[in-house]
């Protein structure tokens, strides 16, 4: 990206505003949203740095270990698992929220709200066509945490070497 100074620039300042914690939506849900959008999409260098990202901001050994099993699993709950539903359907293309989806956000989260989770999805939506595009050179940190948290999903570093 510092091929281009302004675009990583800007890109910086997107970021800071997406990630940056206005109220409810913590910045452990925020990393396990960017998890989810990056599984989605197929980008394995997002993956293992969302998910180390989860660790280092306070994702529960519990929800870490079980993400894909959200939906039923204890350790999430209702409002956690629309907000990741609706990173799974947001980060589909074509795009597959729905009004039912909609109206049960809205149950759970305020419009504020469901606008940090939508900055996140779709920061993500770059990162993820960037990273996996460019075949960024994933950090040996990232590698770890994907090798511990991912592997047995069929995660595997690929092309990020």
């Amino acid at each position: 990206m510092m091929h281009r100074p302004k675009i990583a620039k800007a890109f910086i300042a997107l970021n800071m505003a997406v990630m940056n914690n206005q109220g409810r939506v913590t910045s452990t849900l925020k990393r396990l949203i960017a998890y989810v959008s990056s599984n989605v999409t197929g980008c394995r260098y997002c993956q293992a740095h969302t998910i180390r990202a989860a660790e280092r901001y306070g994702a529960e050994q519990e929800q870490l270990e079980n993400i894909w099993e959200y939906q039923t699993h204890p350790a999430f709950s209702p409002a956690e698992r629309a907000a990741l539903d609706f990173s799974v359907a947001a980060s589909h293309v074509p795009n597959a929220v729905d009004k039912e989806m909609q109206i049960r956000l809205r149950r759970y989260w305020n419009d504020d709200e469901i606008v940090e989770l939508l900055g996140v999805i779709s920061l993500f939506g770059f990162l993820n066509r960037w990273n996996d595009s460019m075949a960024t050179t994933l950090e040996e940190g990232a590698i770890a945490s994907g090798e511990l948290l991912l592997a047995h999903q069929g995660w595997e570093v690929a092309k990020h070497i």
